[in-house]
């Protein structure tokens, strides 16, 4: 008898460990897209990926080779492990989060992506999409830095900071583009590398501005700290 209730106590114990394995292997899986992949969270990683200009292929959910392509370009761009693996790190740097959508419209207040986009449109709608975000970043980077007003409003109407407020070009209604490009900057996505300071040289005649450490040019504008 006591064999029998010692050999159903390890059956037990070998169950139990074998469900908690599986409940682990299962929930990493869960935590991360990679190759082979399917499901909303692939769509949202290839839907910013294709507006970032990373990806070229179908926003269809499942993870393949282009997919993979398109993250290690993403991954190398932004200094993280290039393994093609869409993790943890990989994921907050595009804005994903385990409740984002693709629009993101749940993460940010509607009041902030508005005025965000107004700014965008003035200072910035004839660039490329990626210098869009990249004008936002800077606003959203000044919004961090104790140098500048802590919040979008205070940095956008800081005194002299823009010349679309300066002009009235703030008052002009954004397009779709400078509203995806407001939310993408909400969401994370920093191609200028921690600027917050940008300048056209064509047009620059401030001296001081010319002496900012340069992170990167983007379309007509110089980024700098």
């Amino acid at each position: 008898m006591k064999r029998k209730i010692y050999g159903f106590a390890i059956l037990i114990v070998l169950v139990v460990t074998l469900i908690t394995t599986l409940s682990l292997q299962y929930n990493e899986v869960e935590a991360l897209s990679k190759y082979g992949s399917r499901g909303e969270e692939v769509k949202t990683i290839q839907d910013k990926l294709k507006r970032w200009g990373y990806y070229s292929g179908n926003v269809d959910g499942i993870y393949g080779s282009q997919t993979v392509a398109a993250v290690k370009k993403f991954q190398q761009k932004n200094g993280l492990t290039v393994d093609g693996i869409a993790g943890t790190k990989t994921l907050a740097a595009m804005g994903i989060t385990s409740n984002s959508s693709s629009s993101g419209s749940s993460s940010s207040n509607s009041s902030d992506v508005n005025l965000l986009a107004r700014a965008i449109y003035g200072e910035a709608r004839g660039e490329p999409y990626v210098g869009q975000v990249a004008v936002a970043a800077v606003i959203l980077n000044r919004v961090k830095s104790s140098q500048f007003p802590n919040t979008i409003s205070g940095v956008i109407y800081q005194s002299g900071a823009f010349d679309a407020v300066s002009d009235g070009q703030i008052n002009l209604t954004p397009d779709s583009t400078a509203k995806k490009a407001a939310q993408d900057a909400l969401n994370g996505w920093d191609p200028t590398y921690g600027a917050i300071y940008y300048f056209n040289p064509s047009t620059a005649t401030n001296k001081w501005i010319w002496s900012r450490p340069m992170t990167v040019t983007i379309g007509k504008h110089r980024f700098c700290k």
